[in-house]
């Protein structure tokens, strides 16, 4: 199971620096990530494989985490329209994306309302 952690921090130098040695230091690998910012705020969302170890870290750290909710990550060939296939599938089956972001090793993270129905229209988690 993977999970998506959405921080939403004020828009200032050393952000994500402060994630990424949290992290660390509890030995917790962020395997995605998509970052944005706009009107002094910043939007993170961090894939991790474990929010129960995650988020009491991020809190001692203190980063403070807005949501965090369960994801489906799905293989994705890294060529083109692989994506596209991918997203054609949920569409075709009824399912609304919600938020999608690469994560490493090729791996298409998706925030939609039924985990469980992604993972039975795609195919095997990455």
């Amino acid at each position: 199971m993977y999970n998506d952690i959405v921080l939403i921090p004020d828009d200032q130098p050393g952000v994500l620096a402060r994630l990424g040695e949290a992290c660390e230091a509890a030995g917790i690998n962020i395997e995605g990530v998509s970052a944005f910012t706009g009107e002094g705020k910043g939007v993170v969302h961090v894939l991790v494989s474990d929010a129960d170890e995650a988020l009491p870290a991020l809190a001692e750290a203190g980063v403070e985490v807005r949501a965090a909710r369960e994801v489906a990550v799905v293989d994705c060939p890294d060529e083109p329209g692989s994506m596209g296939r991918i997203c054609r599938r949920l569409a075709d089956a009824g399912l609304n994306i919600e938020q999608a972001y690469l994560a490493t090793d090729n791996r298409l993270v998706l925030a939609v309302d039924d985990v469980a129905r992604v993972r039975d229209v795609v195919g095997r988690q990455g």
